[in-house]
């Protein structure tokens, strides 16, 4: 298991960026959160096998259909034991 916080810059909020991470991390067995940040960004946190998780670091860079992604800040962390994703 491993642990990944990103930080996602760009035209990311009200574009369903939080909804398609969701969706896209439960699909993979991934758990975790993502939200909403007050700077624009959104930030969310990914705990899971490595494949997994490391396929929910690239759907990030690219992001959802109507997102423009312009920067991703990757954060390894110590896996928490997250069970289920939620949009927080």
């Amino acid at each position: 298991m491993i642990r990944r916080r990103v930080i996602v810059h760009g035209r990311v909020q009200g574009v369903f960026f939080r909804d398609a991470t969701r969706e896209e991390a439960c699909s993979r067995g991934v758990s975790g959160w993502v939200r909403n940040r007050d700077d624009g960004a959104v930030e969310a946190a990914f705990e899971g096998e490595p494949e997994g998780v490391e396929e929910m670091l690239a759907f990030c860079r690219q992001g959802s259909e109507q997102a423009q992604v312009e920067q991703v800040e990757e954060h390894e962390e110590e896996p928490r034991g997250e069970l289920g994703f939620r949009v927080l």
